[in-house]
């Protein structure tokens, strides 16, 4: 595919809350098997998109660490690559990344090494399975300047997380509003982009120059109405975690076994794998309905929930319609519903942890 690819995983993602006090949103744990980043660098190599850079900033450690090897999704080649760029401080800047446009802006050299006409930019919390060999089409035949992913979102969701636009029979967007108080259209912006690289840089060396730092609300609401902004109608499955209500209900979806499969049928979505044996289910464990990854050992009762790697579940133990992160302990008697457990925790026997269906409760007892 005639296009590099950026994701942007530097934020601080507020909405996750304590989810990302250790961790950066693109990090997050997403159907016992992936992490959130996984699904923008599955995207691009099974596109065809040969290097792909990655910005990082906010608790950025658990990420790099899982992005140490390019091999997980075959970017391991002497032309191109998978590329990790943090902020970079030197004697003209001392700066992190201000935004979006100024973390793109930061690594402009890396645009400027690119022999690609085009630049594919991809959220790193967008949980998706996307053709962007499709989308590059759909924005040749446009003759547009810049395409933006958009879904029809269904009238249950809060439309206020999300950038929402508006579009004439051409598909051509007329109006862009980013996270409004009241929606003017069910049509949610993905966060994915597909920009000519030329254009790209010099909007966003116009941007820098006008101390202006935003992607969304510097360039591509700014500038609607002067270059050709085209939305491209998405289908498939689309979760974009950055609530904590949201993610759950992304790790709860992946107990359907028609996502599930969608996930995994080819091109499917790859991941970083650790030599860990399989799951153990011990007499007396009973689990319904669950996604049990490697690693864990169970002994009590598992229904509708999610266990990431390395979870010890004690005897009596009961765990309803929760997730699980990685390397906790679950001591025996305890009860743990509509919740997400942090990482690393040792949750007490016989205690009980109760969110609701509607308001998931974070479990995080360490400091």
């Amino acid at each position: 595919m005639k296009a590099a690819g950026i994701i942007l995983a530097g934020g601080s993602s507020i909405g996750l809350k304590e989810l990302t006090t250790k961790r950066a949103s693109a990090a997050m744990p997403v159907g016992a098997a992936y992490r959130a980043v996984d699904f923008g660098l599955s995207n691009m190599t099974n596109s065809g998109i040969k290097t792909v850079a990655v910005l990082t900033q906010y608790n950025s450690r658990s990420l790099h660490e899982h992005l140490n090897s390019s091999k997980w999704w075959n970017f391991g080649r002497k032309q191109g690559g998978l590329f990790t760029f943090t902020p970079t401080i030197t004697k003209n800047n001392n700066w992190w990344y201000r935004g979006t446009a100024d973390s793109l802006y930061q690594n402009m050299d890396f645009l400027r090494k690119r022999h690609e006409p085009y630049v594919v930019i991809y959220p790193g919390d967008c949980v998706c399975k996307f053709d962007f060999n499709k989308m590059l089409k759909f924005h040749e035949e446009k003759g547009a300047d810049i395409s933006i992913a958009v879904k029809h979102m269904e009238d249950s969701e809060d439309l206020r997380r999300l950038g929402i636009v508006e579009m004439d029979q051409d598909k051509r967007i007329r109006q862009f509003s980013e996270k409004p108080m009241k929606a003017s259209s069910n049509i949610a912006s993905m966060g994915i982009y597909i920009i000519k690289k030329d254009l790209l840089m010099k909007l966003l060396q116009e941007s820098h120059d006008e101390e202006r730092y935003d992607l969304v609300q510097d360039i591509l609401i700014r500038y609607k109405d002067v270059e050709k902004i085209y939305g491209y109608e998405f289908d498939g499955y689309w979760s974009n975690i950055n609530t904590v209500d949201s993610y759950y209900r992304c790790n709860m979806d992946f107990l359907k076994k028609d996502i599930r499969h969608y996930f995994e049928k080819e091109p499917a979505i790859k991941s970083k794998t650790e030599d860990l044996p399989s799951a153990k289910f011990n007499e007396g464990s009973v689990v319904k309905n669950a996604l049990i990854s490697s690693g864990c050992i169970i002994n009590g009762e598992i229904e509708n929930s999610v266990l990431c790697k390395k979870v010890f579940v004690g005897k009596g133990a009961v765990i309803k319609n929760s997730i699980v992160l990685n390397e906790t302990y679950i001591e025996d008697g305890a009860v743990i519903e509509n919740c997400i457990v942090e990482s690393h925790e040792r949750i007490p026997g016989n205690a009980e942890f109760i969110g609701e269906a509607e308001e998931p409760k974070i479990v995080r007892l360490k400091n």
